[in-house]
């Protein structure tokens, strides 16, 4: 596996180059740095990095503005780095979906298991939503494959296992899933009963 690439952005110059400096130094890439939230989120959107670092003050659009708009699109976890650690601070960070949260100043120590915490948090969150999506989409199959043996088994006088094997057999000699046979089902019994 290639290196973690990184974005950089916060407002200090002077900061983002030490950051770099202390990153390539542990070993991470940073592929692109910015001044401000707005093209700190342009140059994610650009990059697609592994992680964006970015502090929470910045013009144009703060460091949490900028992390809600990373993690809606899922385009990469954010670790804020701040100067403040009021809880209101920490509150909106927990509510943009921020995966770390850094104080300043802070030492290269504390710096790798924070971005190796977020890293692993996103990825955790990645596969769940993964799992979920095709939970969802095998419960949706199943509804739609019921329906259509409902239909089978009303239409043509079959037992519903009958009917199940019909939708299997049809999916295995069209090569096509055993969704896509049971939508032309109810698509051809919504078709038949509006033209009767």
């Amino acid at each position: 596996m290639g290196k973690t690439r990184v974005i950089v952005a916060d407002d200090e110059s002077i900061i983002r180059v030490d950051l770099k400096e202390m990153l390539a130094a542990l070993g991470y890439l940073v592929v692109g740095e910015a001044g401000d939230g707005i093209s700190a989120v342009n140059l994610a959107r650009e990059l697609k990095p592994d992680l964006v670092i970015m502090d929470v003050k910045m013009p144009d659009l703060d460091g949490i503005a900028a992390a809600k708009i990373l993690t809606e699109e899922r385009i990469s976890p954010v670790l804020l780095l701040t100067a403040f650690s009021q809880q209101e601070l920490v509150e909106g960070a927990k509510d943009a979906g921020v995966v770390g949260y850094v104080v300043k100043p802070f030492r290269e120590a504390e710096l790798v298991p924070a971005i190796e915490v977020a890293l692993a948090r996103f990825r955790e969150f990645r596969a769940l939503e993964k799992e979920t999506n095709s939970l969802r989409e095998t419960l949706e199959t199943r509804k739609l494959v019921e329906r259509a043996k409902g239909i089978l088994m009303d239409t043509q006088g079959l037992k519903e296992a009958e009917a199940f094997r019909k939708i299997q057999k049809l999916s295995m000699n069209t090569r096509r899933s055993m969704r896509e046979i049971a939508e032309a089902i109810l698509l051809a019994h919504e078709v038949e009963k509006e033209t009767t």
